[in-house]
């Protein structure tokens, strides 16, 4: 069984946008591309009507071209279950409510078990200082944190996702 992954919505911006002119968000767009075209066979992908609503927004041509690269990609569910673990989450990680978005990506993936979450989302989701705090909210819930990565992360040696 291949391990799942939850694309959040900067995935398919930076697999999809113009290439930039700034050295750093122009290497981080190649690695997206490199991780869509060499690392995504190897992964079972996931995500949610929250990434297909963000992925939708904007240029209208722009959101067409996120919207086709998560088409075929099945969407986890919204439940009961994740609304709390999204109000913890922001308490835990001590978010501002404009981050609502970061928080329900993370709950998402966390309720249905989802190994990894790829993201460029240094700011909330990618942060080694607030991973401490998802996981102790997570863990309070009786989730396991997904593995929150960027594709620059990949490829991962060993079992990586086969973590206790």
């Amino acid at each position: 069984m291949k391990p799942r992954v939850y694309i959040e919505t900067t995935v398919p911006s930076y697999l999809t946008a113009r290439p930039s002119r700034q050295l750093v968000r122009a290497a981080q767009q190649q690695l997206t591309r490199d991780w869509w075209a060499e690392q995504r066979p190897n992964f079972e992908l996931v995500t949610s009507q929250l990434t297909w609503d963000e992925c939708g927004r904007g240029d209208p041509t722009a959101a067409a071209d996120r919207l086709a690269v998560l088409a075929g990609i099945p969407q986890l569910l919204m439940t009961g279950t994740v609304d709390a673990l999204i109000r913890d989450l922001i308490a835990g990680m001590q978010l501002p409510n404009k981050a609502i978005d970061d928080a329900t990506h993370v709950a998402v993936a966390a309720v249905h078990t989802v190994d990894y979450l790829l993201t460029w989302n240094c700011t909330h989701l990618a942060n080694p200082v607030l991973a401490r705090r998802v996981d102790a909210v997570c863990r309070v819930h009786g989730y396991r944190t997904p593995l929150i990565r960027t594709p620059g992360d990949f490829p991962l040696t060993g079992n990586d996702h086969e973590r206790g």
